[in-house]
């Protein structure tokens, strides 16, 4: 219920934000401020119809009915591990609340209980950040919200769009891959102008960087 009315909420915003800019479409055309924003607010409501990988730091509460003392709360640690009665080590970072219930129903079934029914429930939500530093209004660390995915315009309008010295179609991103760190460049006018593709999705600890215009 509460995803549902968050959704309309999200819709009545889009809605109402094309209809109030409609009128100034031709005066606002070149505009690369308002138009992430308003991408931003649409995409989110596609994120709020996925599900969120479960990631280091979650803390999770796991119980299995009429086996009291299998039920227990465990937080996945830097590799996605937890440690469950019976279990012992699983890794369940990665997966969705649903692929990780099914994971632990079958290792019980497999060797301990006769069709176990599992429920695993989200405690707490690990922070998870990205960072967004130049000509954007509100430099700085921002949180992801829990149980969604970012993509860039997003981010951006986290950060409060663009500032007037913004150039929105050179933004970089620096992302730790595997220990390396990979330079993305990106036009972010572009994503917002296009009505087909995705924009670009964040990940955890990525920073983007919103460079200035060349006068």
């Amino acid at each position: 219920m509460l995803a549902s009315a968050r959704i309309f909420a999200l819709l009545v915003l889009v809605a109402a934000g094309c209809w109030a800019t409609n009128s100034e479409v031709r005066a606002n055309e070149g505009s690369q401020t308002n138009s992430p924003i308003l991408a931003g607010l649409t995409a989110s409501v596609t994120n709020l119809m996925g599900s969120r990988h479960l990631q280091p730091n979650d803390v999770l509460e796991v119980m299995v009915y009429q086996e009291p003392d299998l039920a227990t709360k465990v937080t996945l640690d830097d590799r996605g591990m937890v440690a469950l009665p019976l279990i012992g080590p699983i890794k369940l970072a990665g997966l969705t609340l649903e692929q990780a219930t099914a994971k632990i129903r079958d290792m019980y079934d497999k060797d301990y209980l006769v069709n176990p029914k599992v429920t695993i429930q989200v405690d707490q939500f690990a922070v998870l950040r990205f960072t967004v530093l130049g000509q954007v209004q509100r430099p700085g660390s921002f949180e992801f919200p829990p149980n969604e995915s970012l993509n860039l315009l997003e981010g951006l309008a986290m950060a409060g769009g663009y500032t007037r010295l913004a150039a929105p179609n050179k933004v970089t991103l620096q992302r730790n891959v595997n220990g390396e760190v990979k330079v993305f460049h990106l036009d972010a006018d572009a994503m917002a102008r296009d009505k087909i593709n995705k924009p670009f999705q964040l990940l955890p600890s990525d920073t983007v960087t919103v460079e200035e215009r060349v006068f």
